[in-house]
């Protein structure tokens, strides 16, 4: 595993007496030694900091930063400042402890109503989690990124994305509910059109799109993404823990199965300068 990324904590969400069987699954995977949770793999958040493009002179807020991994490949880029908005207190902590205070701080918030001043940052970016919420959800995060964005700022996202832009509604129905159910979190992954259109709404212009296969829990990805040991002790974990084995068996399973409509996606979007 690259050294970019830190493993969980007894601090982490889903790491105190909490049932597998009930965790959101990015915390089982968390649990059982997992550091890379993005939909792309550690290959497309790479991808998205280098459309960012983030130097020097910006000023980053990064939603939902989870258990750090991408907040320490940004902070290498050495900007101005760095922002990170969590609103779980224990996952706060952890990314904290990436911090060197003063300018670097993370702040326990939602990325709908960050608190944050209007035009603050230059780069605003967040991975995994506009999937999770409801359409209105989504487009209240995507109009707090553009407020607190200044004009000609970036903002970056990492989701899920479902394929093609014509799949029907009653597949995508089974789709949202297949993983839901799997990964015990309301899960609503859009087409592309569709998230497209929800950043243009919000006043964005779309610069860049990438998209990468849903690969998260197949053996190729585990070791390119976590290394070679940390994925055999990865998987040692699974085997040897019963209620981890039936659900990480059951979302690879649902991505396998819908592997033609299911694909990660990155995105940067720009606040229009004038």
């Amino acid at each position: 595993m690259p050294a970019i990324t830190n493993a969980p904590s007894a601090a982490q969400p889903g790491s105190a007496s909490r049932s597998l069987e009930n965790l959101p699954g990015h915390w089982v995977l968390a649990r059982m030694g997992k550091r890379v949770l993005r939909p792309g793999g550690m290959g497309l958040t790479r991808r998205l900091l280098a459309a960012l493009d983030i130097g020097p002179a910006d000023d980053v807020v990064e939603f939902a930063p989870g258990l750090g991994a991408t907040a320490r490949l940004a902070l290498a880029k050495k900007p101005a400042s760095y922002t990170a908005v969590e609103r779980d207190g224990a996952a706060a902590e952890t990314v904290r402890r990436l911090l060197a205070g003063g300018v670097q701080r993370c702040i326990v918030g939602n990325a709908e109503a960050t608190g944050l001043p209007a035009a603050r940052a230059s780069v605003v970016y967040g991975e995994a989690m506009l999937t999770m919420h409801a359409p209105a959800q989504k487009a209240a995060i995507a109009r707090e990124a553009f407020r607190v964005l200044r004009p000609g700022g970036r903002y970056g996202i990492h989701e899920i994305a479902l394929t093609p832009d014509t799949v029907d509604e009653a597949t995508k129905r089974d789709i949202l509910q297949s993983l839901s159910h799997s990964i015990r979190v309301g899960a609503r992954p859009q087409t592309l059109a569709e998230w497209k259109a929800l950043f243009e709404n919000a006043g964005f212009r779309v610069k860049t799109i990438h998209t990468a296969p849903l690969h998260l829990l197949e053996p190729r990805r585990l070791i390119q993404d976590e290394g070679f040991f940390r994925a055999l002790k990865f998987v040692f974990n699974v085997m040897r823990t019963p209620e981890a084995r039936r659900r990480v068996r059951g979302m690879r399973g649902v991505f396998r199965k819908y592997a033609g409509h299911l694909s990660a996606v990155m995105m940067v979007l720009e606040k229009p300068a004038g």
